[in-house]
């Protein structure tokens, strides 16, 4: 990895500054944004710049223990610079680095140890707190998986392929990769590269989803002809798995307060072949209301701190507090007690997040059944970053009466 040519820092530059200053900008978006602008960039250049880009957001706070200083408009090629020493990443003295004093951030490399946990993870002290009071000793094992890169995983679409066929058409395209051992449809990628230009994704043969995330659809034990409720459906990624195991068969009605999210749904169903689902927009609680008591299945994949998918969206530790996570437990609770009524008696339920903290996870469900006598608890499980892949929490709740 090394940074030599001069355009590539200054869009690197300009991207941190949007992410870190700019209201509302997302890592994922603003990257994408800027390897549009340059469709010159060889695909050598486009890694080196995401890489950079996303190893100087996730270590953000321990670059700064090594500048002296927090990261504000004016510093960010010096924050860049700290970047490069302490990667040991070859690079050229570009004119912006000019003026910048090194001997002090050197000073501290040299020492190799900095002064707290959470500078060493590269976390918040809030959050190196809350970590702590949840997970108990182990919180670091977490922090340092979830400081990794995130590998590539592609859910092959059964509607149209098989894990083994969609291998075979990836490498016809140059793209080498591997079945994932205990995930049915998972297919992981050898290395970073940017499937949406192949062949494969135009005709729908898969989408890019997570191992663990792909763990959810199996877990709610759809069978064909249900009546399947997907009640926090965003832009769909499980809607699109559960109807692939419900092969087309039955209704999968999709939910959320985003339109925009249920649009972009429907364009990726179309292109993956899903024929079975309908989008709801829930503009206010008439929505649900209609259909209380309809649902065979219902997911609820709720809002919820993000802390389990940090490899692949790092920044989200810089824009979430305590106060947030506070928020989100009592919305989470709302909405498990508003949405659960939409189960037919017998029916079954799946409450998921992608958090890794048990105030979200099984002390919600925990709750959620004390208040509700009439539901049980069937399973559930957690799926923790140093497994291998993002953080998820699941249980299968069943309606009795």
């Amino acid at each position: 990895m090394e940074l030599i040519h001069r355009n590539l820092a200054i869009g690197i530059h300009d991207a941190l500054q949007e992410t870190f200053f700019e209201k509302n900008k997302y890592a994922d978006k603003v990257i994408e944004r800027l390897l549009k602008a340059h469709k010159k960039w060889g695909s050598q250049d486009r890694a080196v710049v995401s890489e950079i880009f996303y190893n100087i957001i996730r270590w953000k706070k321990r670059l700064e223990y090594y500048m002296g200083e927090g990261v504000k408009p004016n510093n960010v090629y010096k924050l860049m610079l700290a970047y490069l020493l302490w990667s040991k990443t070859n690079y050229k003295k570009f004119e912006e680095f000019d003026g910048i004093k090194i001997a002090d951030i050197l000073t501290k490399l040299k020492k190799g140890t900095v002064p707290t946990k959470a500078i060493e993870h590269s976390i918040p002290e809030w959050l190196a707190e809350t970590l702590e009071k949840e997970l108990g000793p182990k919180w670091e094992k977490e922090m340092q998986a979830l400081n990794e890169q995130a590998p590539t995983v592609l859910r092959a679409n059964s509607l149209k392929t098989t894990t083994k066929e969609l291998i075979s058409d990836l490498a016809d395209e140059n793209v080498v990769s591997y079945p994932v051992r205990n995930y049915p449809d998972a297919v992981q990628l050898e290395e970073k590269k940017n499937v949406f230009l192949t062949t494969a994704f135009k005709e729908g043969l898969f989408e890019v989803q997570d191992a663990s995330s792909q763990k959810i659809a199996y877990f709610l034990d759809v069978k064909e002809g249900q009546r399947v409720v997907d009640a926090c459906a965003g832009a769909g990624g499980k809607t699109l798995h559960l109807a692939a195991l419900m092969g087309n068969k039955g209704q999968i009605i999709a939910l959320d307060i985003f339109e925009w999210k249920l649009a972009e749904l429907k364009r990726r169903a179309k292109r993956a072949g899903a024929h079975n689902i309908e989008t709801r927009v829930i503009t206010d609680n008439k929505v649900i209301k209609r259909l209380h008591e309809k649902a065979d299945r219902l997911l609820i994949d709720a809002p919820c701190s993000g802390l389990g998918v940090l490899k692949r969206n790092p920044d989200s530790k810089w824009k979430i507090d305590q106060d947030f996570i506070d928020r989100i437990k009592k919305e989470q609770q709302q909405i498990i007690q508003d949405y659960s009524k939409m189960l037919k008696v017998g029916g079954k339920m799946v409450y998921a997040t992608c958090s890794v903290l048990p105030s979200e996870n099984n002390e919600q469900v925990a709750e959620f059944i004390k208040n509700n006598p009439n539901f049980k608890l069937i399973k559930d499980e957690k799926v923790m970053p140093s497994e291998g892949y993002d953080g998820f929490y699941m249980a299968l709740m069943e309606r009795m009466s």
